[in-house]
């Protein structure tokens, strides 16, 4: 091992370490939705609207670092995004917990700064790992997505498992937990060394007009592979439960849980084995497609269950992997080009489970789901969730397509020399 590299092994571990901590601002607040409802009487439209404030920061903090990444000091912001997290948590959990009239408007406040750090987590830790001198820089970044998946199945054991033993009511506690550990990654980003990065617009991928075309191209990439990813993850346990009609605790236990482990698992096994990046996508895209025929057509359900979690390990590396890809067709594209690749994919990430729930509520109370439902000895509302499905096939499938395009326009490009 170089010298170099051996400088950065802290680095790398705190990036690694930090994207496993960050895990917990997706994963929690969905576990506590019905118990604030129990608790302050908060309705559902308001609580799904806190999803759509935490992804609508993150849009923002993708955009801005997108076009004006130049003016920020990287290093120090890198530092403090930790601190964010801790700060956002902590107000979530004290906020109701002093001051329980206004409940909603400390979630809202506590959202949107760990949502800062989220969309600052997505834009910054990718190209400081790309910066870091490594051997394997495609392993590494498989490597760091993968840990996110892990950590969703963490967050998820150990919050039932607290809730479980020491009641919701005692929910602030076990925030407060969480919101502890990203302190660790402030003492680590603090007392590590810092690779230089590329900030340059004028170097960056999103700026050159020599081949913009493949930068817009790899962006609708990883809009889609987010979309096919995310879909499956919002919708995978209620799915279960409603339209498949397996029990909820099941239902969490063998739909999200092990979506997420594969997803991991997907992850893990190409930054130890992984390689021709285009060849992963384009079979990620395809098998996801399949998976949501499989999900919306087949009523057996063990088959369909069977698809929903396949759906894990076939997006896994949607994400990381057009990143890998966008990293080959632009050598040090800087950070504005990780941003706009952020953006992509997560407005890919809250369209899709927005989509597929307005198609499920849109058919349901139709009259031709209505007459034809009883046909299949099914519900009006399985229907819509299995149209759903059908529906959000289109993102994988539309993913192929474009996969296909960044081949075709890699070869001409090849072929020009």
């Amino acid at each position: 091992m170089s010298d170099s590299i051996k400088n950065f092994t802290r680095t790398k571990r705190a990036c690694y370490y930090t994207y496993l901590a960050m895990s917990s601002i997706f994963s929690l607040p969905p576990l506590l939705f019905v118990t604030f409802r129990e608790m302050y009487g908060i309705s559902y439209t308001l609580l799904g609207t806190l999803v759509l404030i935490n992804f609508c920061t993150q849009l923002v903090i993708d955009l801005v670092f997108t076009f004006f990444s130049k003016y920020f000091n990287i290093k120090l912001t890198i530092k403090i995004m930790p601190l964010l997290t801790s700060l956002g948590l902590t107000l979530y959990a004290l906020v109701p917990t002093f001051f329980p009239q206004y409940a909603y408007a400390g979630f809202v406040a506590g959202t949107v700064i760990f949502s800062v750090a989220a969309g600052l987590c997505e834009v910054l830790l990718s190209p400081l790992v790309a910066a870091i001198p490594s051997k394997t820089p495609e392993k590494d970044m498989s490597m760091l997505h993968s840990l996110y998946a892990y950590g969703v199945v963490t967050v998820v054991l150990v919050s039932t498992l607290f809730l479980k033993v020491f009641g919701t009511q005692n929910w602030m506690y076990l925030t407060l937990f969480w919101a502890v550990l990203p302190i660790v990654s402030f003492v680590l980003f603090s007392t590590s060394p810092m690779p230089e990065m590329n900030l340059s617009e004028e170097n960056s991928s999103v700026k050159k007009k020599k081949r913009p075309s493949a930068m817009w191209l790899c962006v609708l990439c990883i809009f889609f592979g987010s979309a096919a990813e995310n879909a499956m993850t919002n919708w995978i346990s209620g799915y279960m439960e409603n339209a498949l009609r397996i029990p909820k605790a099941v239902g969490d236990i063998l739909g999200m849980a092990v979506f997420a482990i594969l997803l991991g698992l997907g992850r893990t096994a190409y930054a130890k084995h992984g390689k021709n990046i285009s060849n992963v996508l384009l079979a990620g895209m395809a098998g996801a497609f399949v998976c949501y025929l499989t999900a919306g057509l087949v009523p057996n359900a063990i088959v369909a269950t069977l698809a929903c979690v396949l759906t894990g390990l076939c997006t896994s590396m949607l994400w990381p992997g057009t990143l890998i890809l966008m990293e080959e067709k632009f050598p040090a594209p800087g950070v504005a080009a990780y941003a706009l690749m952020a953006a992509g994919g997560d407005l890919g990430g809250s369209i899709a489970p927005q989509l597929l729930g307005a198609v499920v509520d849109k058919v349901s109370v139709s009259g031709w789901a209505a007459s034809f439902a009883p046909n299949l000895s099914i519900t009006t509302e399985q229907l819509g969730m299995k149209v759903g499905m059908l529906t959000a096939s289109a993102f994988p499938f539309f993913g192929v397509l474009i996969l296909i395009l960044i081949k075709r326009y890699s070869q001409k490009s090849k072929a020009r020399g």
